[in-house]
């Protein structure tokens, strides 16, 4: 199964440390591989994201799974939400960046394993969906923890994405590639 951890979770991995509170968790799996993971979790309830705050079971939406990249995981019997679940679009073996379907790389180049085996997104794929919201101080800490940490390739392929993405964004000034 290819599924990874997203987002903060994935930048704590990267960091190896618990760098920041988290309100929840988040694994992103290839669009096409979602039931892999439903069937992995008979016991929970997915539900499609159908507006503002809004979730309806997957059962009763599978129509509207296009409709965004998210689907949230709760446990029926406490209600309480346990992870949410990022389709990502993909070509086969390569993942496809869901703001600019332009932007690919090889699945064994977006994902990284702790040295237990957890697979997580790399962080600077992760910065890259961070940088939307800039503005929130957990992203902004998040940027400012992890960018001296990332190798000189990792880093240009932050500022390319970036560039093409979010042209002007505050974060182009301030990431350094040596040598």
């Amino acid at each position: 199964m290819r599924w990874y951890v997203a987002a903060g979770w994935a930048i704590d991995l990267f960091l190896g440390s618990d760098h920041r509170e988290h309100e929840d968790l988040e694994i992103a799996v290839p669009n096409d591989r979602l039931d892999e993971i439903v069937s992995a979790f008979p016991e929970l309830e997915f539900c499609v994201i159908t507006g503002p705050q809004e979730a309806t079971p997957l059962a009763d939406a599978r129509d509207r799974l296009s409709d965004t990249h998210q689907t949230w995981v709760r446990e029926p019997e406490t209600e309480l939400w346990r992870f949410d679940v990022f389709r990502e679009p993909s070509d086969g073996d390569t993942w496809l960046c869901r703001r600019d379907e332009t932007i690919r790389l090889p699945y064994d180049q977006v994902i990284e394993r702790t040295d237990d085996g957890t697979p997580y997104c790399r962080p600077e794929i992760a910065l890259l969906f961070k940088a939307k919201h800039a503005h929130r101080d957990r992203d902004q800490n998040d940027f400012e923890a992890v960018v001296p940490l990332l190798e000189p390739e990792s880093r240009q392929w932050l500022v390319d994405a970036l560039a093409q993405i979010h042209p002007g964004h505050q974060w182009l000034a301030r990431i350094e590639i040596p040598g």
